[in-house]
């Protein structure tokens, strides 16, 4: 896996990658025999969802496409924090203490961000809703106030969420009323990952899911090659400042050139830097981590963002180390 400054053309581009990362083509030439590409964009948290299978059986890769985004409807329908009808939305409406019925996968989906706030130390922290909600980038032109920002700085509001594992219907309990649920940090990663399996499940051995910024590589292209993938410029869309060659791997980027607004000569972007309450002031407009799941660069990709590069790689390795960081 390894980074490559090159220069691309907009003939370069596969028909994929409506977010931070594409699918970079080969020339026909060096090329080996290629694979039948089957191929779907669907909305999906916020954006689109890409999904391509390479087989030569077209049956399969559609019934396999399918199961995929059923995956990812389901994840999203269980945690989206918008709809107050999910199990988040419906944990985030109860009052502080109260135990709220939840489903197995999202009991799971809520450890293994808890898993990832604590081996950040807080870093990255699924418990923000309230300070995400306060900044609402998409909307403001100038920051909230002071006061209102330091009510979550360094809280570590991760440590109100309890969960109950009891069988068929799981519970959670948020004890902060500070406290609320949104899982943007890892939510498209998860579900990239469940995508990925449901594509295993059916037989499906090489493809590519990408969300977003969140994107994963199965087995080989359709050429017999690893997955060419590029990102994008945070600075220039149409233009790819570096590649990486992925083979069953994972890659997720944050960036601050998404949802923002500038005030007074800063940038405020939409991460919110736990320990500060307030968008993080990188040293980077986006950075790119891959990971053996796609859960693990996204979480890395969100707790990193803040951190200074210097200190950046010594974190990462700390957390997982089979995770690189590729870009930034």
């Amino acid at each position: 896996m390894n980074g490559a400054r090159r220069e691309f053309s907009r003939r370069d581009f596969i028909a994929l990658g409506t977010g931070t990362l594409v699918v970079l083509s080969l020339p026909r030439a060096a090329a080996g025999r290629r694979r039948m590409l089957t191929r779907r964009t669907v909305p999906s948290m916020g954006s689109f969802a890409e999904l391509v299978v390479v087989s030569d059986d077209r049956r399969l890769a559609e019934a396999a496409i399918d199961a995929a985004i059923g995956e990812l409807r389901a994840v999203e329908d269980r945690l989206t924090r918008f709809r107050p009808d999910s199990d988040v939305g419906r944990a985030n409406r109860a009052r502080a203490g109260a135990a709220v019925s939840v489903s197995p996968e999202t009991a799971t989906a809520l450890e293994a961000s808890l898993a990832w706030a604590r081996r950040t130390d807080g870093r990255f922290d699924p418990c923000l809703e309230r300070a995400i909600d306060l900044w609402d980038v998409a909307s403001r032109r100038e920051p909230p106030g002071a006061k209102a920002v330091r009510r979550f700085a360094g809280r570590r509001l991760y440590r109100s969420l309890e969960i109950e594992r009891r069988g068929v219907m799981d519970a959670i309990r948020l004890h902060d009323v500070a406290a609320r649920i949104d899982l943007g940090g890892i939510g498209k990663g998860l579900g990239v990952d469940r995508a990925v399996a449901a594509l295993r499940e059916h037989g499906v051995r090489d493809a590519l899911v990408n969300l977003g910024g969140d994107l994963y590589a199965m087995g080989a292209s359709d050429d017999g090659n690893p997955w060419e993938i590029g990102i994008r410029s945070p600075t220039d869309p149409a233009r790819v400042e570096a590649s990486i060659r992925l083979t069953d791997s994972a890659v997720a980027t944050s960036g601050d050139y998404v949802q923002y607004f500038d005030h007074a000569g800063r940038r405020y972007h939409h991460l919110i830097d736990p320990m500060t309450g307030e968008p993080g002031r990188p040293a980077w407009h986006s950075l790119t981590v891959t990971a053996p799941s796609c859960l693990a660069a996204d979480a890395a990709a969100t707790a990193l963002f803040a951190s200074e590069p210097v200190d950046a790689s010594r974190l990462l390795n700390g957390w997982e180390p089979a995770a690189a960081i590729v870009a930034g």
